[in-house]
């Protein structure tokens, strides 16, 4: 099969699905392997489609959000070393509080038996919180169901009885300009006002996000610290006039 023709059905397919499988594609085009591993080198090169963890996903609009389950495949091994390290950084007896993320709920074990204490408005940390004996709190509020993250009147409320040593927070999308954006303003709100009770303020948040837009911006760059992994010379130099960046080697 030529490669235009493969290409093509890749894009289809994902037009169909939004999340496809290295093996999906495979059957599809009777390709191998590498054969569609390079396909999707390639289509990601021209902006078609997004590389994930065994397989590939379609670009975003600004409004657009996968669900938790969704983005727990992007990006694992960098996510995990960035959490590793976001973790490195919390002292003994610091309050901290982790925003409802994939790379925040990494941070959780690296956590364990901590003499810390952790909010968070993540339903799906808890557990996590619970299994390596963390003092917590979660926030209140309305459930979003795809991101599992407590938000609303009720979240922003609770948050103004706490302050906290240092407060974690992702993002869907970092740009230059634009700062810190995400899809939901509710969540957007939420990711705000945890900053603004916070001494130090950290956007955790791999390679992937960079250079990009959401509909709702949480704030501007130089309001919080960037952990994130694989930037070039010059993309570290352009983030580094507007904020302190720490870049992890993954």
């Amino acid at each position: 099969m030529l490669t235009a023709k493969r290409h093509a059905l890749i894009i289809d397919l994902l037009k169909q699905k939004h999340l496809v499988t290295i093996q999906e594609l495979v059957d599809l085009t009777s390709a191998s392997e590498s054969t569609i591993r390079r396909d999707l080198r390639e289509l990601e090169s021209h902006q078609q489609l997004i590389r994930v963890h065994g397989g590939a996903t379609s670009k975003h609009s600004a409004f657009q959000e996968l669900t938790y389950p969704e983005k727990s495949i992007y990006h694992v091994d960098a996510k995990k070393q960035i959490a590793k390290f976001a973790a490195s950084l919390i002292e003994d007896h610091d309050c901290i509080y982790l925003d409802a993320g994939t790379t925040n709920y990494e941070m959780i074990s690296h956590l364990a038996n901590r003499q810390i204490t952790v909010v968070t408005n993540g339903l799906t940390h808890l557990d996590a919180l619970n299994q390596f004996n963390l003092k917590s709190y979660l926030l209140g509020g309305a459930v979003k169901h795809t991101t599992r993250a407590l938000i609303g009147v009720g979240a922003l409320k609770a948050l103004e009885h706490y302050h906290f040593d240092k407060v974690f927070i992702g993002a869907n999308a970092i740009d230059i300009n634009f700062g810190y954006s995400t899809p939901d303003p509710e969540e957007a709100a939420v990711k705000r006002a945890a900053i603004a009770q916070g001494e130090l303020s950290f956007v955790i948040a791999d390679h992937s996000k960079l250079n990009e837009r959401r509909f709702a911006k949480i704030v501007d760059l130089n309001q919080a610290t960037l952990i994130t992994d694989a930037l070039t010379q010059n993309q570290r130099k352009k983030f580094q006039e507007k904020t302190t960046i720490k870049v992890v080697t993954t």
